[in-house]
């Protein structure tokens, strides 16, 4: 008994980086199953809405479904029914209607 309580005795300081490690392990987990594929996911977005040009149906994150008419610079002009356009900013996009 009093070897096992020798070998686990120790000046104190291998105790904070062992202390530490189950942190940085936790942070690492979340990295790669949250953070990452978020990072990759507005990648992909900002890319989807450089690409976008007058005539596409998109969503926007308000639930309205329109065709482009116009791109400025920040915003989109997008026509959601016969008579009805809207200037809505490309932030406000969250994806492209596939044409069916």
């Amino acid at each position: 008994m009093n070897i096992i309580a020798f070998f686990f005795q120790g000046d104190g300081s291998g105790s904070i980086i062992w202390g530490l490690l189950p942190f940085v392990f936790i942070f690492g987990i979340f990295y790669f199953l949250v953070i990452m594929p978020q990072k990759r996911q507005q990648k992909e977005l900002k890319e989807m809405i450089t690409t976008l040009k007058s005539g596409d149906e998109v969503v926007t994150n308000g639930g309205i479904i329109g065709r482009i008419k116009e791109v400025r610079e920040t915003s989109f002009i997008i026509q959601s029914a016969e008579k009805s356009f809207l200037e809505v900013a490309q932030s406000a996009v969250v994806g492209k209607r596939e044409e069916k």
